[in-house]
């Protein structure tokens, strides 16, 4: 038996051996590989947790830890989150530039240290901003579904809240010209909740994802106030134009415009630079690649009437 274990560990690190051989050829990691040497230092998932945990703190206070903070704490407490992830943010986005343009890390301090100070200190003044929208949506979650108890369940509980609050994190950060750390704090909340929002995408007050797993939401979607998705609705690009070399053309508006007071129930795909007119209602399952007038509703037909619009 021992010898039959010793020869199966012997196959193991020849396996082991073989495979460290394979990875290490250059055909095989010359597309994927950091190249530490440069002393490229990249953004850390680790800091932007922390960043996006401490602004739900000050966003929702008391809600996430903090949560014996009195009126006469608040200020303190507040403060101090602040002043933490203005520290942690100053470093993450001199390192998003300089990862961003291929700069070492000395480089970026160098060349980006001003611009990133100034970033970090724009930021932090659009909070009330961002927690006067959040307060909205929560709004509208509470008041849209009648399973929920309290605003306070959907802030601690809703991932459509959850979301919201990162990709309005993201969103004011790419408005700034922050580089790569908008897409990271969005992506973070697409792994955690299915809700997968571009932090390019300009949406409104009010808006409510109900259960939320499955949206996509595109980087040129613009969504008016008191929207209302549910879960398995893409609002995505009909096609990628692309330029006379092959690639594609990137930045042209090519999302849906959703305008005010819009719902679009679950599993519905609407495609391209198409207006949802105020007020329509989109059935579930519902393919749309043009145009949806004012105060229109919009079910799945039959095979021969895919979709049927029906004035309310």
């Amino acid at each position: 038996m021992a010898d039959e274990r010793k020869i199966g560990m012997c196959r193991t690190e020849r396996t082991i051996h073989k495979v460290v051989d394979e990875l290490c050829k250059p055909e095989s990691y010359e597309e994927v590989y950091h190249k530490p040497t440069e002393e490229r230092v990249m953004p850390s998932l680790d800091a932007l947790t922390e960043i996006v945990e401490r602004l739900r703190m000050v966003i929702f206070p008391a809600y996430f830890s903090d949560s014996e903070m009195s009126l006469e704490s608040m200020p303190y407490i507040i403060g101090n989150h602040l002043e933490k992830v203005e520290r942690l943010l100053f470093e993450q986005i001199k390192r998003g530039i300089g990862f961003s343009r291929g700069m070492t890390y000395w480089q970026a301090s160098i060349e980006c240290e001003e611009r990133a100070r100034s970033l970090s200190r724009q930021f932090i003044a659009t909070i009330p901003q961002i927690r006067k929208l959040l307060a909205s949506d929560v709004a509208a979650a509470y008041e849209g579904d009648p399973a929920a108890k309290s605003p306070g369940e959907a802030i601690f509980c809703y991932p459509s809240i959850k979301a919201v609050t990162n990709y309005r994190i993201a969103h004011e950060l790419h408005t700034l010209g922050v580089e790569m750390l908008p897409r990271i704090i969005s992506e973070m909340a697409h792994s955690q909740t299915g809700i997968d929002i571009h932090p390019g995408a300009a949406i409104q007050e009010r808006f409510f994802i109900d259960h939320g797993t499955g949206t996509v939401i595109g980087e040129t979607c613009e969504i008016g106030r008191n929207v209302r998705l549910y879960q398995g609705v893409t609002l995505g690009a009909v096609s990628f134009p692309k330029d006379g070399s092959g690639k594609l053309v990137k930045g042209i508006p090519r999302h849906p415009l959703v305008e005010d007071d819009v719902i679009i129930y679950s599993g519905t795909t609407i495609l391209g630079r198409v207006r949802i007119g105020k007020g329509a209602v989109i059935g579930g399952n519902v393919w749309l690649t043009s145009d949806v007038p004012p105060g229109m509703r919009v079910i799945q037909g039959r095979q021969s009437e895919p979709v049927i619009m029906i004035s309310q």
